[in-house]
């Protein structure tokens, strides 16, 4: 007889398109699905946001969750959600069914109970995945804090249960919360604790699944080794150093449909490797569209990006004027932090013709860049996975990254040696500083005055594959290692 699909619970606190703040949306939207390819039973389970309440309408079945703590009831409905993905939705529309975002209200301000609305989430998930049902998880697998608290729910309470593997998609983000919140979860007294899910004298929801899953997973491999150290453990390394056996990065993948220059709706004209000379429309109609003077043998930099200490934004700043002097034209896409969208906006009033600043999220913009751009810059000061540098090779728009993370683990340095092996697809540079940024710009700058060598440069990058086959084909190694 044929093996049983392996069944896993995949637990989310948001999913394109029906919610998305980031690449954490991209992710619970494409690796369930590759995991379906893959033949296994995979669901689905998410709070039930406004852009999900229409579902609930079609609901297969619908069952109580019952208050626990201070922790109010809500309903998990058994769904079936466009496109055919089976799912479950926690149904509590005093949490879930309210204007902003999924984690913060229209003005950018946390929401006060998002302690109680993730503690419910983590809660539904523990429910769903032991009672007694047609359909019960061998593994449930959980992402980021939001869904943290199931496998302590799941680990310190009945038994039997289904094997939890919990990724951590930033570390800098734990959900810590005061210590009287703990006595809202229903957990019992002693996970107050060093070994539970305390974190100096706070409750730490991420700890919580750190420190009681099975397995962990992160992004890349490169970022499972950083954050055993400091300063990317961010206080937790030593937990992570403890549990380094169940530890592993897995790098994801990103929607090679969506992301193909091939068919790409929004950009100027589609191109693929073999067509690359039409590229030069798409940069030309960006910079129609960006205000940017027309200059063919000036190469165009792009940034799409959270505007961010984080993401190394001022160290583009800082290194602006020089840049700018190569000669180089910028254009810049993204939101943040005020001081940076302040800074971006002077240095594009300073300079009119030769950087471009907008300061929104705009996909159809995103992906015009992408097209349009001959350099994509990404000068990270930690990135645990990233997804515009696999966006950038699959666009032939050639990535100068930080060596960390993910971006480490995707793109391949262009030396002489890369060059020659058919490995090169970018340019990396090691210390968080704008002379290095700089010189790694220069480095691409004097490849791309070289046509037929930045030509080959970007058909090597161009074929690169990063669908999230190989990403699901791991997982699934995982589950299967883990149920057993």
């Amino acid at each position: 007889m044929p093996e049983e699909p392996l069944r896993v619970l995949f637990a989310a606190p948001e999913c394109a398109p029906w919610v998305k703040t980031g690449g954490l949306g991209d992710v619970c939207a494409s690796l369930p699905r590759a995991l379906h390819r893959r033949g296994v039973d995979v669901r689905l389970m998410l709070p039930a946001y406004p852009g999900l309440k229409g579902t609930l309408r079609t609901a297969h079945e619908s069952v109580p969750l019952p208050a626990l703590g201070g922790l109010p009831q809500a309903h998990i409905a058994r769904v079936t959600l466009p496109g055919g993905q089976a799912a479950f939705l926690v149904d509590c529309p005093a949490l879930y069914d309210r204007p902003g975002g999924p984690y913060q209200d229209a003005s950018g301000h946390d929401w006060e109970d998002n302690p109680v609305r993730f503690a419910v989430l983590g809660r539904a998930v523990a429910h769903v995945a032991t009672w007694p049902f047609d359909w019960r998880a061998q593994v449930v697998h959980c992402n980021d804090w939001q869904t943290a608290l199931a496998p302590a729910y799941l680990a310190l309470g009945a038994t039997p249960r289904p094997a939890t593997v919990i990724t951590i998609h930033n570390l800098a983000f734990q959900g810590l919360f005061p210590p009287q919140v703990f006595a809202s979860l229903g957990l019992p007294p002693e996970s107050f604790s060093i070994d539970g899910v305390e974190f100096h004298g706070q409750v730490s929801y991420l700890k919580a699944g750190l420190q009681y899953a099975d397995a962990i997973t992160t992004v890349s491999p490169s970022y499972a080794r950083e954050i055993r150290q400091a300063p990317l453990g961010f206080g937790l390394e030593g937990l992570l150093q403890r549990r380094s056996a169940v530890l592993s990065g897995i790098l994801n993948g990103i929607d090679v449909d969506l992301w193909n220059p091939a068919t790409d709706p929004w950009i100027e004209r589609r191109y693929d490797a073999a067509t690359l000379h039409r590229k030069t429309d798409n940069k030309g109609a960006l910079r129609a569209r960006c205000g940017l003077a027309g200059a063919p043998a000036v190469p165009l930099i792009g940034v799409v990006s959270r505007l961010t200490q984080q993401k190394g934004l001022d160290l583009v700043l800082e290194a602006a004027d020089r840049l700018l002097r190569l000669p180089a034209q910028l254009v810049v896409l993204g939101a943040g932090e005020v001081h940076l969208e302040r800074a971006f906006r002077e240095l594009a009033r300073a300079h009119p013709g030769r950087v471009s600043v907008t300061l929104a999220f705009d996909e159809p913009l995103a992906h015009r860049i992408e097209a349009g751009a001959d350099i994509f810059l990404m000068p990270s000061r930690f990135e645990p996975c990233g997804m515009n540098q696999m966006y950038s090779q699959r666009y032939g728009t050639i990535p100068v990254v930080r060596a960390t993370g993910g971006l480490a683990d995707s793109v391949v340095d262009c030396t002489p040696a890369t060059l020659a092996n058919g490995s090169a697809s970018g340019f990396l540079f090691e210390s968080a500083s704008a002379p290095a940024l700089l010189a790694a710009i220069e480095r691409a700058i004097a490849v791309y005055r070289e046509p037929a060598l930045w030509q080959h440069l970007q058909r090597q990058a161009m074929a690169r594959d990063f669908g999230w086959d190989a990403s699901a084909r791991a997982y699934a190694a995982l589950y299967a290692r883990i149920a057993a």
